[in-house]
């Protein structure tokens, strides 16, 4: 099963593994979050990043999620990126976070292109008569 690794700001990460347990109604298996506060040095953390990845890598690879592109959480998750292996999508948000949970018993390149789209289906505009 591939793993999932969330490096979040502040308690991000864990709210969405929050919510994705209450729909799921469970917590499922091999997840981590990382969170980093303003505070953090990114070589500081990431020594704790690399043994927290391998929490939830059983040898099927990894999937990381971070929240934001080009900041700090994002920019600690690329220093443990290793294509094919383990691989990285910015961007998180709670139907990306399902989708991943959803394939994540297939192989890595179909998982990172269902949690791509499930993150970007989820986004819509509600029109309400």
């Amino acid at each position: 099963m591939i793993g999932i690794f969330l490096i979040t700001h502040g308690t991000l990460g864990e709210s969405l593994i929050q919510c994705a347990c209450h729909v799921l109604n469970q917590r499922p298996p091999q997840i981590a979050q990382l969170g980093l506060s303003a505070q953090d040095d990114p070589l500081d953390i990431l020594p704790a990043a690399r043994t927290m990845l391998g929490w939830v890598n059983d040898g099927d690879g990894v999937l990381m999620l971070t929240d934001i592109y080009g900041a700090t959480p994002c920019n600690v998750a690329a220093k443990l990126r290793e294509p094919g292996r383990i691989e990285l999508i910015a961007g998180v948000n709670l139907p990306m976070l399902l989708r991943a949970l959803t394939y994540r018993e297939h192989a890595l390149p179909t998982l990172l292109a269902r949690a791509i789209t499930g993150g970007c289906d989820g986004v819509m505009q509600v029109r309400t008569n």
